[in-house]
């Protein structure tokens, strides 16, 4: 919600966003709410002597420092797309692991914990999540320029072009192609544009580039390298078989 509200969005997956309905300061409001409400697992865990003090005082350690990272992740892409700075490659994979994929990495984490994994376990199923997080990430980008199935659950296609957003695409981009194309390129992301033919135009460059290619590969790696970190200490069952299709999936869908 307050996402939405930082980025001006007017549809979040298809539905009008929260802040239209019902105002910013509701929007704010319940945002920073849903924070708080997982605390109250830990405090029905500890108070049903699921878990220790120790492992109570972990939980709270792991949800606080995760929690801060998501808003230094955020607090790099509004910087980003306010045109202060062109960020390269790693930069934007960094600012993905906290934004986006330090949520996947936290579930895994806490679940890791909680179950009684030791802390290689949990510190590698950590970084598995955080992967497909990211991976994630790059692919809803891409959907956001060229998916038409996705187009219809946004604002506009192309609505990263308009917020400036200086996504993996667009630093690939932004890198390898000739000078004018760059600079036109840039020029219309620091516009904040809503001229329909314009943002095409940036959509242009960018297939022009390869980068939509480019930014799809690096997903499906970034997934590969993490499922080889982790497959070799889950055992065989089904619901490792699912976390393999789940995924692949991140990388492949339309949604």
């Amino acid at each position: 919600m307050c996402d939405d509200v930082e980025d001006d969005s007017k549809l979040r997956r298809g539905k009008e966003c929260i802040h239209l309905l019902y105002g910013v300061d509701i929007a704010v409001n319940a945002g920073n709410a849903m924070y708080f409400f997982p605390l109250a697992v830990f405090r029905d865990y500890h108070k049903n002597k699921q878990v220790s003090d120790a492992l109570l005082i972990r939980c709270y350690e792991l949800y606080g420092q995760e929690l801060l990272n998501v808003h230094l992740g955020q607090g790099l892409d509004i910087h980003w797309h306010q045109g202060k700075k062109n960020p390269n490659i790693q930069d934007y994979l960094q600012m993905c692991a906290y934004k986006t994929g330090v949520l996947a990495r936290l579930s895994a984490r806490l679940g890791a914990l909680l179950s009684g994994a030791n802390d290689e376990f949990i510190n590698r199923i950590g970084l598995f999540a955080e992967s497909i997080g990211v991976a994630f990430q790059i692919q809803d980008d891409i959907l956001n320029l060229v998916g038409e199935e996705f187009a219809s659950k946004i604002d506009m296609p192309g609505e990263d072009i308009h917020e400036g957003k200086r996504s993996l695409m667009v630093i690939h981009s932004l890198s390898v192609a000739p000078k004018e194309k760059a600079e036109r390129l840039n020029e219309i992301l620091n516009s904040k544009t809503s001229d329909r033919n314009v943002i095409n135009e940036a959509i242009g460059i960018i297939k022009y580039t390869g980068s939509i290619e480019y930014s799809l590969q690096v997903a499906k790696d970034i997934i590969a390298k993490a499922w080889n970190g982790i497959e070799p200490l889950l055992p065989e069952n089904p619901a490792k078989t699912k976390l393999k299709v789940f995924a692949d999936y991140l990388v492949n869908r339309n949604v």
